[in-house]
C-alpha cells in the first residue's frame, strides 16, 4: 500500500472483498471457494494462467455472471444484491475491448460519460488525453492496437473511481506510455483508489503493485507482497576462482550445486553471512547474482502444485 493512502474507503470497507467464492459451469469448477481482500490505496496483482479463475472472479464483480455460492463486495456494496452502486464506484478495462468503431474516441467519451449518475470532469478527460498522448478526434475503428487501449483506460479512470478493475492494462503500449500507466496508477493508489491488476507480465507487476495474489485451478495458491515472495525463491549465482574452490555443500541456503573446472553454479536463499564467509576464504576471479524474479515464484508455485 502506498505510503499516505488511506486502508478504509469512504464506506470504511475494504475495496474488493471476495468471500468462499465458486463458480461452476457445469461440471467444470471455475473458481473455487476463494477468498481476497484488496484495501483502499493497495494494488493488486492478480495472476494466473489461462483457466485460472480470474477473469471469471472479475464478471463477477461486475455482476455480468453470478457465483454458484460464495460473495463478492466493492467497499461494501455486494456485486449482485447492489450491482448498480458497486459498478458505480469501479472503472473497468476488459482484456478484450470492444469500440464503436463509426464513432469518434470523442463521442465515445461523451457516451460513457452520460450513462454515469456523477458528471465526469472535462479537466480529468483532459489532462489523461495529453498524458496518453491520445487523439480524440479520429474514428476509434481507426486506432491501432495502442490507442484503442488508451481510450480504454482513459474511460476507466476518467470518473476517479475509488476501485480500478484492469485486465492486460499497458497491452499494446509503447514502454513510454507503459511507464505513464504506471504513474497514473501509483497517483491514484496515492489519492486512496485500490487497483486490482490482472496481467502475465511479471516484470510489469513487480514494478507496480504492493501484493499479488496467485490462482491455479480457480484456487487461490499464494498471496503476500512482492518481496515476501521473491524471498521464497533461490537466487543463481555463477562464481569462478582462481585456484582451489571452496567446499559449498553443507552451507545453508546453498542448492543445485554444480561444477564446471573453477567454476561453480548454485542456487541460494536464506541469510547470506555464511556463504561470504566460505567465499572470503578464496580467491573469487567473478561471480555472477541473478536475483529471484517473480515469475521464478510463479513457476515454482505451479510446479509444488503439480505434484501434490
Amino acid at each position: 500500500m502506498r505510503e499516505g493512502a488511506q486502508r478504509a474507503g469512504r464506506t470504511g470497507a475494504p475495496a474488493i472483498r471476495i468471500i468462499d467464492l465458486t463458480k461452476d459451469y457445469g461440471a467444470t469448477r471455475a473458481v473455487d471457494g476463494l477468498r481476497l481482500q484488496v484495501d483502499p490505496g493497495e494494488i493488486m496483482g492478480f495472476l494466473g494462467p489461462n483457466g485460472a479463475g480470474k477473469s471469471t472472479t472479475i464478471r463477477i464483480l461486475l455482476d455480468l455472471i453470478r457465483p454458484t455460492a460464495g460473495t463478492a463486495e466493492v467497499l461494501g456494496h455486494d456485486c449482485q444484491a447492489d450491482g448498480v452502486t458497486a459498478r458505480e464506484l469501479a472503472g473497468y478495462l476488459p482484456g478484450d475491448l470492444r469500440l464503436y468503431e463509426s464513432w469518434t474516441g470523442a463521442e465515445i467519451v461523451r457516451f460513457v460519460a452520460s450513462l454515469r449518475r456523477s458528471p465526469v470532469p472535462v479537466s480529468e478527460v483532459a489532462e489523461l488525453v495529453a498524458r496518453l498522448d491520445l487523439d480524440l478526434s479520429r474514428r476509434s475503428g481507426e486506432y491501432s492496437k495502442g490507442n484503442r487501449q488508451k481510450l480504454g483506460l482513459l474511460l476507466a479512470l476518467a470518473h476517479r473511481p475509488e476501485v480500478l478493475i484492469l485486465d492486460e492494462p499497458t497491452s499494446g503500449l509503447d514502454p513510454i506510455r507503459q511507464r505513464t500507466v504506471w504513474e497514473l496508477l501509483r497517483e491514484r493508489a496515492q489519492d486512496g483508489a485500490a487497483v486490482l491488476l490482472s496481467s502475465h507480465v511479471m516484470s510489469e507487476v513487480e514494478t507496480v503493485c504492493d501484493r499479488v495474489a496467485i490462482l491455479r485451478r480457480g484456487r487461490l495458491l499464494r498471496t503476500g507482497t512482492i518481496q515476501e515472495l521473491l524471498g521464497m525463491t533461490p537466487a543463481r549465482l555463477s562464481i569462478t576462482f582462481e585456484g582451489a574452490r571452496p567446499e559449498l555443500e553443507n552451507v545453508e541456503g546453498v542448492s543445485a550445486l554444480t561444477t564446471n573446472g573453477q567454476s561453480l553454479n548454485l542456487a541460494f536463499v536464506g541469510d547470506p553471512n555464511d556463504l561470504i564467509r566460505r567465499l572470503a576464504a578464496s580467491r573469487v576471479a567473478s561471480i555472477t547474482v541473478r536475483p529471484p524474479r517473480l515469475d521464478d515464484v510463479v513457476l515454482q508455485l505451479y510446479e509444488q502444485e503439480n505434484l501434490a
